[in-house]
């Protein structure tokens, strides 16, 4: 996830660190044994790629990954960087951004979780077609009174997660700043969510934080949040919209096909989610 400045002073103990090394914007600590290159100031490389080094033998980081203009590809190459996936137009329409990453273990780069994504990835072209929620439900846009039901409802989906969504401070942080977040309720209770995480200068957002209570799975609620946050995000001048999915999920997966969003490549044990090191897939659509 992308994260403007006014989040450098945000730590949870149960998360990772942001910080500004240099000119740029970097997560890291041992909740997800990583270094996220989260804005390149490009002016900051080569330098930067030392300095990323450098930290990640002191703190004993297992990887490094950064979401960077394709023009910057050759200084990571230099330093040993591979690229694990690609999103056309990203940046303001019109430069292309790569992830790349870099391992400093065996074990974390060792794809253990290759076949069954790649099974996944299957059954995602499978379900390549537009479809629409069985039920229809009232979206609305969530409201710093909503953040307690939030945070609730985070706790309940997601056992551990990159960012300490389940945490009612970093919410409201996040809601007054580039963050929206999309609920549907049931009975007056917030009981499935989303978030585009709006990165407005370069014209995309991610889209994000999906979760569901239990009870109400299966009844096509995040696909239709997913339809209603896009719809909103064009109104906006967003250009370009992508997904960072667990690819050991094939339900979060088909919401993002059946919109006809791309595939752009797997990130190998990248993310903290429920309890564990998992890979994650990055989807993107041109809106």
């Amino acid at each position: 996830m992308y994260l403007v400045y006014w989040l450098l002073e945000f730590y949870h103990p149960m998360s990772d660190k942001i910080a500004r090394i240099k000119n740029s914007l970097v997560q890291h600590g041992k909740f997800n044994n990583r270094i996220y290159l989260m804005k390149l100031a490009p002016q900051d490389l080569p330098g930067l790629l030392a300095d990323l080094d450098t930290l990640s033998r002191k703190k004993h980081y297992t990887k490094i990954f950064a979401k960077a203009p394709e023009h910057t590809k050759p200084h990571f190459q230099k330093h040993g960087y591979t690229q694990e996936a690609i999103i056309p137009k990203f940046f303001k329409n019109k430069e292309t951004a790569l992830f790349m990453c870099k391992y400093h273990s065996k074990a974390r780069k060792k794809n253990a979780q290759k076949a069954r994504t790649k099974q996944i990835l299957a059954l995602t072209n499978k379900n390549r077609t537009k479809s629409k929620p069985g039920n229809t439900f009232p979206i609305h846009q969530a409201k710093p009174a909503d953040i307690k039901q939030m945070a609730h409802v985070y706790k309940k989906v997601f056992k551990t997660y990159p960012f300490p969504i389940h945490d009612p401070k970093y919410l409201l942080k996040t809601m007054k700043n580039n963050v929206i977040y999309y609920g549907i309720k049931q009975a007056g209770k917030i009981v499935s969510l989303g978030s585009c995480e709006m990165d407005k200068q370069n014209k995309n957002v991610e889209m994000t934080d999906f979760a569901t209570l239990p009870p109400y799975q299966g009844q096509g609620m995040a696909l239709q949040l997913l339809i209603h946050m896009e719809k909103q995000m064009k109104q906006k001048g967003i250009k370009t919209t992508y997904t960072i999915a667990r690819a050991l999920c094939p339900g979060v997966n088909i919401i993002f096909t059946k919109l006809k969003y791309k595939y752009a490549g797997t990130l190998i044990n990248n993310t903290n989610i429920s309890g564990h090191l998992e890979n994650m897939n990055i989807w993107h659509k041109s809106l």
